[in-house]
């Protein structure tokens, strides 16, 4: 007989009961002193020793240098200026980024390169008579706009208020007499430039020509190393990636200090191979060269009146080339910096034809009278890159009944972008006022570029490579690192 319904049910009262959950103490992540620092009246929290200034290369543009200069609390001010510097780069050399991003998050997301790098920093400064300080390019940042700027602000303007809480957060844990300087456009404080070099022995009372160079040195972590195999031990050998960039070792050529890098400095590695796109080194002042006034031997008058093509990119030295060696000539000059449009140059080529003169075109392109070099390029071509071009000017040739040559100028465009820094940071070398070209100025000739070729159009083709032309005072200008 089957149970009944009633008899298989069990009682309520019959049933288990499960013991009552155990509340779990959660652990606090914030500390008593968090606490009482939040409701602590700002006129009494601990004053942020880190003062902020900005800088910018003269009273005439807008501050692009942010310096940030920490004082320890119980530090005497009446010290003796140091002459020996200890000079750092911040990201990828005394810190890292705790998220394991390549850019930080926030001004929270950062952690020492290595755990002994505050150590090391702060024996620098209390145990070898080191001024210890920190040099970095912050190119994505921007202290004041320009008033042509209409992209998004708020981005950017918070980069800047991070980057002031994460280096006062950095300055304030090692808490020794420091300043961390951060460049923020491309100019003379940038590195390679010594812009920053400046400051500091500005800022810590120390001459220029009495720093201890042969001791003071340079770490950072854009060396120019070349990709490879590196290290050793447990971990045997792992493959390195190739620098980004170079502009730490240079910038320690143009200081006249040691460079280190990050690896070879804190952890005691053997360097690693390098290699720079442009070495200084490799173009000595030639005295019987750059003294050099007149014709050349590298450009003769070969007809009575003709057409002179210049082909090269911005930077490569046709406007030096042609007050040189074509204007002693008898040369004119159509120059679409001054003309603006390339057909205002093509009827100033006919008439100049007309009148019976030669005509030499090209010249490098200004920047400061067009607002980007994307517009620029739309109207203006003084570069005669491509055949299409060149076509144009061999064209006015025929019409008129005269010979077009080309002078074709083989520079480098690592150097060519050498050149362009050189002019634009040295007003002495710069009787034009030129602004520095953006990158796009070069590649964009690079994109656009083919070898001229006497198929179109031209007498013959005159094949320059680079030679440094001008006094022993503008080489030693010219060969230190600006790019």
């Amino acid at each position: 007989m089957a149970p009944s319904h009633s008899a298989s049910k069990r009682k309520a009262g019959e049933a288990p009961i499960s013991p009552p959950p155990i509340k779990r103490s959660l652990q606090s992540t914030t500390t008593k002193s968090a606490v009482a620092n939040f409701f602590t009246p700002t006129s009494q929290k601990p004053k942020d020793r880190t003062t902020w200034s900005e800088r910018g290369p003269n009273d005439d543009v807008p501050a692009t240098l942010l310096v940030g200069r920490y004082v320890p609390e119980a530090h005497n001010s009446g010290q003796k200026p140091r002459r020996k510097i200890a000079a750092f780069d911040l990201d990828s050399t005394l810190i890292t980024t705790s998220s394991g991003k390549k850019h930080a998050s926030d001004a929270t997301d950062w952690k020492w390169w290595h755990p002994h790098v505050p150590g090391i920093l702060q024996k620098l400064y209390k145990e070898k008579d080191y001024q210890v300080v920190i040099l970095s390019n912050q190119g994505g940042m921007t202290l004041h706009f320009d008033p042509s700027y209409k992209g998004p602000k708020a981005n950017v303007q918070k980069r800047v208020t991070e980057f002031k809480q994460k280096c006062s957060a950095i300055l304030n844990s090692l808490d020794i007499p420091i300043s961390v300087y951060a460049a923020t456009e491309r100019d003379i404080y940038r590195k390679p430039n010594t812009g920053m070099w400046k400051e500091v022995c500005e800022d810590y009372d120390i001459p220029e020509n009495e720093v201890d160079l042969e001791h003071s040195f340079f770490v950072g972590d854009a060396g120019g190393r070349v990709a490879g195999l590196s290290g050793s031990g447990s971990e045997g050998l792992v493959a390195k990636a190739k620098d980004f960039s170079c502009s730490d070792r240079n910038f320690a050529h143009n200081a006249g200090i040691t460079y280190r890098t990050p690896e070879e400095y804190f952890l005691g590695e053997k360097p690693r191979d390098f290699a720079r796109d442009f070495d200084v080194a490799q173009f000595p002042f030639d005295e019987a060269v750059s003294s050099s006034e007149g014709p050349s031997n590298a450009f003769e008058r070969k007809n009575q009146k003709d057409v002179v093509l210049f082909c090269g990119p911005p930077g490569a030295g046709k406007s030096t080339f042609f007050w040189r060696h074509l204007r002693p000539l008898g040369y004119e000059r159509v120059n679409q910096d001054s003309l603006k449009s390339r057909d205002k140059c093509l009827q100033a080529a006919r008439e100049l034809l007309s009148e019976g003169s030669s005509v030499a075109v090209g010249g490098c392109a200004s920047r400061s009278r067009l607002l980007c070099y994307k517009e620029l390029t739309k109207v203006l071509d003084n570069t005669n890159a491509d055949p299409e071009t060149r076509a144009l000017w061999v064209d006015i040739a025929s019409k008129a009944k005269v010979p077009i040559r080309c002078v074709w100028f083989k520079t480098p465009l690592h150097i060519c972008e050498h050149n362009d820094a050189v002019r634009a940071h040295n007003q002495s070398l710069n009787p034009e006022a030129r602004q520095r070209l953006p990158k796009l100025a070069f590649t964009g000739f690079a994109s656009r570029y083919k070898a001229p070729q006497i198929k179109e159009g031209f007498q013959d083709i005159v094949e320059l490579e680079f030679k440094f032309l001008g006094t022993k005072k503008e080489h030693d200008i010219w060969a230190r690192y600006w790019a």
